[in-house]
């Protein structure tokens, strides 16, 4: 499985994912699932994906081509005039993936099943930040849900719900996801280290500070035995319950 959120600041877009797949305890294994696509100065779009490995590295792949070689009926991603014309290309081409795995002898259609988050800006409108669904329709964050999840995120979204302010820092925002992650990893053997961090500041039109923070990595340490520290001092600092 995986773990992937991102986070609509007002300052700009965050980004991270880990890194685990898995079938089984005996078979795990490492490939990235953040991806980005940059025409300085235009367009920036990054995406992450949560499901079926092969479902989601065909999407990539296709979005790789279409965009080396573009054609009137598959143009390139950075062609694309708004991020919702964004959001509705990758969704087609996830959707498109889906049916065709399904259509060449496994019919549980589920079993391919894969959900994307896809952000970034195109020039001379606002940063925006969606998740798309298998059907390939999609939702924006927006004031009211300000981030998105996916993968195994039930783990990791009680310190978002909690902490999370649209107006905080880009080093605040990292903190907070890294606490998000931790709680989640801790939880669960399907989502691992190492973890991928990118920050994109609005209106830069360039890609920002992106990051691999892997399990030796100091202020990651940091921020796991202070967390689970600060939890047990919040803990035992609760009343006890008087019988």
């Amino acid at each position: 499985m995986t773990y992937c959120v991102g986070l609509r600041l007002g300052r700009g877009l965050v980004f991270m994912s880990d890194t685990r797949t898995n079938a089984g305890l005996d078979n795990i294994s490492t490939y990235r699932k953040m991806f980005t696509w940059v025409d300085e100065g235009e367009t920036v779009i990054t995406i992450m994906t949560a499901g079926n490995l092969a479902t989601t590295q065909a999407v990539v792949s296709l979005i790789d081509e279409r965009n080396r070689a573009p054609s009137e009926r598959h143009p390139a991603i950075l062609q694309l005039p708004s991020m919702f014309q964004v959001a509705k290309y990758v969704g087609n081409i996830l959707k498109e993936v889906i049916a065709q795995n399904g259509e060449n002898g496994e019919r549980a259609e589920s079993h391919f099943n894969a959900t994307i988050i896809v952000g970034g800006q195109v020039k001379g409108a606002e940063p925006r930040l969606f998740l798309i669904y298998p059907e390939g329709n999609f939702i924006e964050a927006g004031e009211d849900t300000p981030f998105l999840q996916i993968g195994e995120f039930k783990y990791g979204r009680p310190i978002l719900v909690r902490a999370f302010d649209p107006d905080m820092s880009f080093e605040a925002a990292v903190k907070l996801l890294l606490v998000s992650f931790d709680s989640t990893i801790k939880a669960n053997l399907s989502v691992g280290l190492p973890l991928d961090l990118q920050v994109y500041e609005r209106d830069t039109l360039r890609k920002g500070i992106s990051r691999r923070i892997r399990g030796n990595d100091a202020y990651f340490q940091t921020i796991s035995h202070g967390w689970g520290d600060a939890l047990k001092q919040a803990f035992d600092s609760l009343p006890d319950l008087v019988f």
